[in-house]
């Protein structure tokens, strides 16, 4: 009689075990597979789309001055000295600053063609120069405000900055 008392006993607590364990795994994939995935980050991102504080402008050429260098004399390579005298291509006539309006950003293309090469992209309300429009209107070339990179993008999706809106946001920076 105890015997068979050990025995059921023994399978009741198998199969809780089991029922446990299979509960358990089954809440620890569920909880896995709802959770949104984070969101991707992009290289060419400011920082206000990934939701960072932006941060002050510094140049490449002071950020790489402030390293200090731990093998400086180990390997004696010549580091580039910034030229003061260097300026931004030069604006053509009709040039102005605008800001990016919309809300998914813009790809910048290599012509002003919608089948055109992306040579890269800029995020919203980001800053940018026009510096011209398609004999058509359709299309407006930008360079974005570091100068670094031009394309085109489709009109209507920047707006002109006024000079008083730029030295205010400069000097709220």
């Amino acid at each position: 009689m105890i015997n068979i008392l050990k025995y059921t006993l023994g399978i009741f607590l198998a199969l809780a075990i089991l029922a446990g364990g299979g509960v358990a795994a089954a809440l620890y994939f569920m909880n896995r597979t709802s959770a949104p995935p984070a969101k991707p980050i992009f290289a060419n991102d400011s920082p206000a789309v990934r939701g960072e504080k932006p941060k002050a402008a510094v140049p490449k050429a002071a950020k790489a001055a402030s390293k200090p260098e731990a093998k400086s004399e180990a390997s004696p390579k010549p580091t580039p000295t910034p030229k003061a005298s260097e300026s931004p291509k030069p604006l053509p006539p009709g040039a102005y600053q605008a800001r990016v309006t919309w809300k998914q950003g813009l790809i910048l293309r290599s012509e002003a063609k919608q089948d055109a090469e992306r040579v890269g992209g800029i995020g919203f309300n980001s800053r940018v120069i026009v510096l011209e429009q398609s004999k058509d209107n359709i299309w407006q070339k930008i360079r974005l405000e570091d100068g670094e990179q031009e394309g085109w993008v489709k009109a209507g999706n920047t707006q002109k900055v006024d000079e008083e809106d730029s030295q205010q946001t400069q000097t709220d920076q």
